[in-house]
């Protein structure tokens, strides 16, 4: 057993790696929120401080406080900014990998980098290390890692300290048992825990004793703020993409989505179509949805209410499935229990405890008509049996105390009255490898009941990603999965980009998405849905995203399944090229859709006089915010339908920015605004707080006196 070292300050935490480990320092941090900032800082300015010292960083998603820019966005962003991360202090590696200043004698290796972050930082794209999640255990031992350093939340139960990897158990928890069997062969192994208690404590298999940390850092003032990205604003291709998404989650199903604003327009579209079914239903045929799409449709998913609900499997426990369990949506309970997950499947037995319950296990003899110490167990602890209720000397003893036959059939009344529950226990809602959001995220999570924090369980990404180890009980819980990601292109015969560019720059790594996507074939009741905006717009130019070939591959064509853009559905799984091109180019924006259609026929992929049905040939972006329109008049598909951490006031002056940043493209717009602001005009009071938010209340340069009278005009649309 190890006793954990324990330090208030994380030099001194230093000082005992250099002094165990010795100067050839090799650490693993966590993806994205479970780094230790002030330890990683402390540790990382020694090495900076010390050539002799040779550090390796291996990570993934190390968090960066967001540049705030200049100008009218930095007035408006550095208070939001300031106010929503607080005095989280960042990494300074990544500080000086930004500027070029990381010394020699430090490594930084990344396997996931922030979306697009990195693309021109060439030391970051040297030393990625490209692999998949569950891989990256496998990865990390590879580079001899010798130092494991994660953020923990702490508590006092009962007098005694209680330990939770909270956010990030994923990969410490696999980790754990080899690196515990390298220091039994006598290798110097560290694995420290720094404590800070804003961090929500996840119980299951996230908690973690004591005596597995050698080290444990707890000091108040290291309980800086948590890293609390802000949901992003959903426009209409988004909510159109989460609309079709919403489609194919089959009710009594499994779901995974991913962060960001598309995984925030799937959770609005199920919580549409679960609170306001007939609403749905009307929308879904007023946009043609049913008309293009109802065959798949009623074949995949469905349009009903979640009577049954659905499953969270991800990697990635996202604000989104907080939101699916506030809005009862994420509710159909797993159980780790082949027997009893089978039977609910099959539906021999619900969570309602009955002696039916009993029966059915003893008949497909999942337990023994004469209970064994093992059945016991199992019984009590999924609440079919009473807590109390023990086994001695082979009888039976109710949780009252009397003694009974321990064969079922000879006890079965005292069994009835004395001994059954009342409802399944340990049930899960949802299975995740590590979560990120915003603040409102972990504050909802701290203030959850206590049984609905229990069926969340933090665990292994080799359980969550994969499903080699107790596959036929991931089978049973997994039905109807619906696994759906993000990828940045889709190729014209069904192959993905998402992590990469064909030169060979990282945007931002494969991370889980190939697991889920290949997990989905695997599986026989689920599917991989792709999900892609048709178009981007780079320099003012606007390009597709849906293109013939590409340079790069992230899922390859044989693993094609499920695409959706703003446009609709394309179902390419187990169909010839000719049916692939076509179902890709019924998705895409049509004013891309001649150029695609020549090069398939060129290619030999479609026959020469094939032409694309009418009924996708009007696939244009002005006609989808048209269709919307009405329904945002009547409060439907918000910007924010995961909530935001701007105030009102800010949502206004943001527009304002955006609709005036576009405007001042032209330099005719500032001239007229020049010789309207020479006028001196005077702002309604009604204008002021908005005015005074990026201190153009009184402006005190001729930039900002233009800058005032463009944004009373945007206010002035705005609030009239």
């Amino acid at each position: 057993m190890t006793i954990a070292i324990h330090h208030t300050q994380v030099e001194d935490c230093v000082d005992n790696i250099i002094n165990t480990i010795g100067k050839d320092i090799r650490i693993g941090l966590p993806l994205g929120l479970g780094k230790p900032p002030e330890l990683v800082n402390a540790l990382y300015q020694r090495a900076k401080a010390d050539a002799s010292i040779q550090l390796m960083i291996a990570t993934a998603l190390s968090l960066e406080v967001p540049d705030p820019g200049k100008g009218l966005q930095k007035r408006f962003l550095g208070p939001f900014m300031q106010r929503v991360f607080g005095d989280y202090p960042g990494l300074d590696y990544m500080h000086d990998l930004r500027t070029g200043e990381v010394p020699e004698n430090i490594v930084i290796h990344e396997f996931f980098f922030k979306s697009g972050a990195m693309l021109d930082n060439d030391l970051a794209q040297q030393n990625y290390i490209s692999t998949n999640y569950t891989h990256s255990v496998r990865d990390l031992l590879a580079l001899e890692i010798n130092v494991v350093a994660q953020l923990v939340a702490h508590r006092v139960v009962d007098g005694k300290d209680r330990y939770s990897m909270s956010c990030n158990p994923e990969t410490t928890r696999d980790l754990l048992p080899e690196l515990q069997r390298r220091k039994q062969n006598g290798e110097s192994i560290l694995i420290i825990g720094q404590v800070n208690e804003n961090l929500p404590f996840m119980g299951n298999d996230a908690l973690i004793e004591e005596d597995c940390f050698d080290i444990v850092v707890n000091n108040q003032a290291y309980y800086s703020s948590l890293f609390a990205p802000p949901n992003m604003p959903v426009n209409t291709v988004d909510h159109m993409i989460g609309l079709y998404a919403s489609t194919l989650i089959a009710d009594g199903g499994t779901l995974q989505i991913g962060i960001g604003s598309l995984g925030d327009a799937i959770v609005y579209g199920c919580e549409i179509r679960h609170q306001q079914n007939d609403a749905y239903n009307a929308l879904l045929k007023d946009l043609k949805i049913i008309d293009k799409f109802g065959g798949l449709i009623n074949k995949l998913g469905g349009t009903g209410s979640f009577e049954e609900g659905l499953y969270g499997n991800s990697e990635m426990f996202v604000g989104g499935f907080y939101y699916l369990i506030k809005t009862d949506i994420l509710r159909r309970k797993v159980y780790d229990h082949e027997g009893i997950q089978s039977l609910l499947n099959d539906g021999s037995i619900t969570t309602e405890v009955t002696i039916e319950t009993l029966d059915a296990l003893i008949a497909h003899k999942y337990i023994q008509p004469a209970l064994t110490q093992q059945n016991l167990d199992t019984l009590v602890h999924f609440g079919i049996f009473k807590p109390g209720t023990k086994l001695e000397n082979d009888a039976l003893v109710t949780p009252q105390g009397e003694h009974v036959s321990a064969v079922v059939d000879q006890s079965r009344d005292i069994i009835i009255s004395q001994c059954l529950g009342h409802s399944l226990q340990h049930g899960r809602i949802m299975h995740g490898g590590f979560f990120l959001g915003p603040r409102s995220f972990y504050e909802g999570l701290k203030n959850l009941d206590e049984d609905t924090l229990s069926s969340i369980n933090m665990t292994n990404i080799s359980y969550v990603n994969q499903l080699y180890g107790s596959e036929h009980l991931k089978r049973l819980q997994r039905k109807k999965a619906r696994f759906i990601n993000t990828v940045f292109l889709a190729h014209g015969l069904g192959a993905a980009t998402s992590d990469g560019l064909e030169n060979g720059k990282v945007v931002s790594g494969v991370g889980g998405q190939y697991n889920f996507v290949a997990q989905a074939h695997e599986l026989d009741d689920a599917r991989s849905i792709l999900m892609l905006k048709s178009t981007r717009e780079k320099d003012g130019v606007t390009h597709s995203n849906i293109v013939w070939n590409y340079g790069h591959t992230t899922i390859p064509r044989h693993l094609r399944d499920i695409y959706i853009t703003e446009y609709g559905i394309a179902d390419v799984r187990g169909k010839c090229d000719k049916d692939v091109v076509a179902e890709m180019l019924n998705i895409a924006d049509s004013r891309f859709q001649p150029e695609l259609l020549a090069k398939a026929k060129q290619a030999g992929k479609l026959p020469k006089d094939y032409q694309i049905p009418e009924q996708f040939r009007n696939n244009r972006p002005d006609l989808l915010d048209a269709a919307l329109t009405s329904y945002r008049a009547k409060g439907m598909f918000p910007a924010f339908p995961c909530g935001t951490d701007f105030t009102t006031e800010e949502l206004v002056v943001a527009r304002c920015l955006k609709q005036m940043k576009a405007k001042t493209e032209k330099k005719s717009t500032i001239i007229k605004a020049l010789l309207r602001a020479l006028q001196k005009p005077t702002a309604p009071a009604s204008y002021e707080p908005y005015l005074a938010r990026v201190q153009l209340d009184q402006p005190g340069n001729l930039e900002d006196k233009i800058a005032r009278v463009l944004m009373m005009d945007e206010l002035n649309t705005i609030l009239n």
